[in-house]
């Protein structure tokens, strides 16, 4: 798989890199709010983080309840194209479009990860991963998806070939850096009637002999990045990339 060019219209919507921890059991989700503090001049944004929980108890009669459980915060810029998330969890860094490279994204997450570091005090590092969503707008009319795609779900050729909707997911393992990549394509509302909108979406994690060490752990995101260019180049055509010039 070739490296990924630098692309002057990138169709990245959203750039992730996530990191997945456990905190202290003496960390409470108010505790993190410590970090607003600390990043309150770029992020002056803040919102409340709470994962969902259902019940439903079946007997005599049947019951169903639902509750919040507060996680951590949300802390997002003025124009809100970056945010950043530490919870009880994990830390996650979000870049929007326009998404400029992965130098300046890396380095904000890391400025970022080494705050939520000293405030939350993680005991071990569980999970990392890197996730682009990519929208590739398609002119209409085109013949085929297999003009811009090279990963895609085959209709048979003893039904219709036109489509209204798509959506595929694939895992595919990458054992030579013992990482998994959860690849989803879907068709979405485009801007306007005369485009087609595939969104590409790249995750790719770690979850496996995950690195502890700062300096370890931010040199196995370089490899996790350059996987991801490695995928999603080869995903697309050398039409699809004409779109992207």
């Amino acid at each position: 798989m070739n490296a990924r060019i630098h692309y002057p219209q990138a169709p990245i919507t959203e750039a992730i890199i996530d990191i997945r921890v456990r905190l202290p059991e003496s960390m409470r989700p108010d505790d993190l709010d410590e970090l607003h503090a600390l990043v309150r001049d770029q992020y002056p944004g803040k919102e409340n983080r709470a994962l969902a929980q259902g019940r439903c108890e079946v007997g005599a009669h049947v019951s169903a309840s639902a509750s919040q459980q507060p996680i951590g915060f949300l802390f997002k810029t003025s124009d809100e194209k970056q945010v950043f998330q530490a919870r009880t969890d994990g830390f996650t860094f979000s870049r929007l479009a326009p998404y400029e490279s992965w130098k300046p994204f890396r380095d904000e997450a890391r400025r970022l990860w080494e705050l939520y570091r000293q405030v939350g005090k993680p005991e071990e590092v569980l999970r990392l991963a890197v996730r682009y969503i990519n929208r590739i707008d398609i002119p209409l009319p085109f013949d085929d998806l297999n003009q811009y795609l090279r990963t895609f779900p085959e209709v048979s050729p003893d039904l219709p070939q036109a489509l209204s909707g798509l959506f595929m997911q694939l895992t595919i393992p990458q054992p030579d850096i013992d990482c998994v990549t959860l690849l989803n394509e879907a068709l979405i509302e485009p801007a306007h009637p005369d485009i087609a909108s595939i969104i590409l979406d790249i995750d790719l994690f770690r979850q496996n002999s995950v690195p502890q060490d700062d300096a370890e752990l931010w040199k196995f995101f370089e490899i996790l990045h350059a996987r991801k260019n490695a995928v999603f180049e080869a995903c697309v055509t050398d039409k699809a990339r004409e779109l992207f010039k």
